[in-house]
């Protein structure tokens, strides 16, 4: 069984007004750049994960967070879900196209930011 948004192919027009508080933009933005979606995007970038990888792959976020974070980006049509009909049911998540798009930038921030840190000082 498949879920997610289905992403409408874009057409010119105007653009959204991004600083208007009602702009659907803004949400997607919000949901991207949250605490837990920056990193959801960066894990998905090279490959397909299942809940668990995923919850394994990015220390310190809760089940709950995890969940809530997913949802919102599936919605938003970044990520797509796969839930395979077993017991329990086997949940995989990946980037759609536009999460691919979306995740690039993203992950060159973090390699820019990696880069440029001093290196650690153990103790």
């Amino acid at each position: 069984m498949d879920e997610g948004a289905q992403l409408k192919p874009v057409v010119p027009g105007p653009r959204y007004e991004v600083f208007h508080t009602d702009c659907p933009a803004r949400d997607m933005v919000d949901h991207v750049t949250s605490r837990w979606g920056i990193w959801v995007l960066i894990s998905l970038r090279s490959n397909a994960l299942r809940f668990y990888e995923l919850r394994e792959s990015i220390q310190g976020v809760s089940e709950k967070m995890l969940s809530q974070t997913l949802r919102a980006l599936v919605l938003d049509g970044l990520v797509w879900r796969e839930v395979e009909p077993t017991t329990p049911p086997q949940v995989t998540y990946g980037l759609t196209e536009f999460g691919q798009d979306v995740a690039e930038p993203l992950t060159d921030l973090f390699d820019r930011i990696t880069r440029r840190l001093p290196p650690r000082v153990t103790a």
